[in-house]
């Protein structure tokens, strides 16, 4: 029998640096001589992306959003991350349903028992291995994204929401993280690109078997 690949996301708010480090953590498994599928959310199959367009873009009600967002993880799940997992392959996924529980639940207010039972219903038996949360404080993230937006990168809707938007969701992401401690690593993405790596290689190895 194939043994179960590994299922590691990335979670963090909007300017945290998670994105910075994606392409870096899949290309390290790889190095090591695994098979990695890197893939994100909302997005990841055909569908998902033409619906990530819609939830990034499109002004719509709260539980649209996440129903959306579990509509989209849904077929990810179904079509990208189960198959790899049970080839024995590694999936690095930026973002998961953590986010929903941050963005959606603290956030905009979605009722944490309703995302629950998206969750029971969508992936019950699809839980990640390991989650790392990468964690800045607001100020830092809200300089990021003014960076990014002077060098003419447009802000999608989330990323313009205003900053106690994003205290919510940070509050929620880090209360995970205290009822979830093994799964969940909270990440100081504030330090320098290599000490934050050094952080995530030794965290991989941990986790490797």
């Amino acid at each position: 029998m194939i043994p179960r690949g590994r299922f590691i996301t990335l979670e963090g708010i909007d300017g945290a640096g998670k994105s910075t480090h994606a392409a870096w953590l899949a290309g390290v498994i790889a190095a090591a001589g695994r098979r990695v599928a890197a893939t994100r959310e909302p997005g990841g199959t055909p569908l998902g992306e033409r619906l990530r367009e819609l939830l990034l873009h499109e002004p719509m009600t709260h539980d649209t959003e996440a129903l959306l967002m579990f509509a989209a993880r849904r077929e990810h799940v179904e079509q990208v991350i189960r198959p790899a997992l049970a080839r024995g392959d590694w999936v690095v996924c930026d973002r998961f349903t953590d986010a929903t529980y941050a963005y959606q639940g603290g956030g905009h207010g979605v009722s944490r028992a309703f995302i629950a039972g998206l969750e029971a219903f969508v992936h019950p038996d699809c839980r990640p291995d390991l989650t790392l949360l990468f964690d800045v404080p607001l100020a830092e993230s809200r300089a990021r994204l003014a960076r990014a937006e002077a060098g003419g990168r447009a802000l999608d809707k989330f990323e313009s929401e205003r900053q106690d938007f994003f205290a919510r969701v940070r509050a929620a992401y880090l209360e995970r993280a205290a009822a979830e401690p093994q799964r969940v690593r909270v990440v100081d993405s504030s330090r320098p690109i290599e000490d934050v790596r050094d952080e995530l290689a030794r965290l991989l190895a941990a986790l490797s078997p």
